[in-house]
């Protein structure tokens, strides 16, 4: 696969890495020459540049492009990149990195935003997950077709213990993709049975959302 990323910070360099390592053509571009020398991202193709510049941009080919990651500190040049690569580009997917939770609503796919990540709020959310049993946490937005990814933590006394997941109405347009029982994940087929502290997760709709939470209510 073949990603361009966009910005050589923490974060940036971070998936740069992670994506390396994983047999991935990665080309990464920054507007500061020393950062090549500061990491150790030796086999990723480098462009030194204002990522908003189209001639920068046009540098690194991302019509070429699987992928490319948004992942500056600056939500502006990360949405005004993920809008180049969508409508000048043609990048099949994009994902941008949230900076300011309040500068969330404007990533979405009037940006060319396919998937928008919030650093705070996952962080949030990941406190929330720990510790919030017996409540639905969402986990991640996906922009694309307004999806999201959701958990609940069934609570020891809870009266849906014991049913399987084929005898159990889930809400409509919500699918449950997995269950995390004990630290090992499980596929939930249809004569799975429900348990006390099972972490189910769930791919659902804003609307699904809600009735998840009439459903464990």
């Amino acid at each position: 696969m073949k990603v361009l990323i966009i910005g050589a910070g923490s974060v940036g360099s971070s998936i740069a890495r992670e994506l390396i390592s994983h047999s991935h053509h990665v080309t990464v571009v920054d507007e500061k020459p020393e950062v090549i020398g500061r990491t150790d991202l030796k086999s990723a193709h480098w462009i030194i540049g204002d990522s908003c510049e189209l001639s920068v941009l046009r540098r690194a080919r991302p019509e070429v492009c699987d992928v490319i990651v948004a992942a500056t500190g600056d939500d502006k040049t990360n949405l005004v990149v993920s809008l180049l690569a969508r409508s000048e580009f043609g990048v099949p997917r994009t994902v941008a990195r949230v900076n300011n939770p309040k500068n969330e609503w404007l990533f979405d796919e009037s940006w060319g935003v396919d998937v928008a990540v919030s650093t705070p709020r996952l962080m949030t959310s990941l406190v929330e997950e720990a510790v919030e049993v017996g409540d639905v946490v969402r986990l991640l937005q996906l922009q694309a077709g307004g999806a999201m990814l959701v958990e609940y933590t069934v609570p020891d006394d809870h009266p849906i213990i014991g049913h399987t997941v084929e005898n159990i109405q889930w809400p409509e347009d919500t699918t449950l993709t997995a269950i995390l029982r004990d630290g090992t994940p499980i596929a939930p087929s249809g004569d799975e049975p429900i348990e006390g502290e099972d972490e189910l997760f769930f791919i659902t709709t804003p609307e699904g959302e809600e009735d998840i939470r009439a459903l464990f209510s």
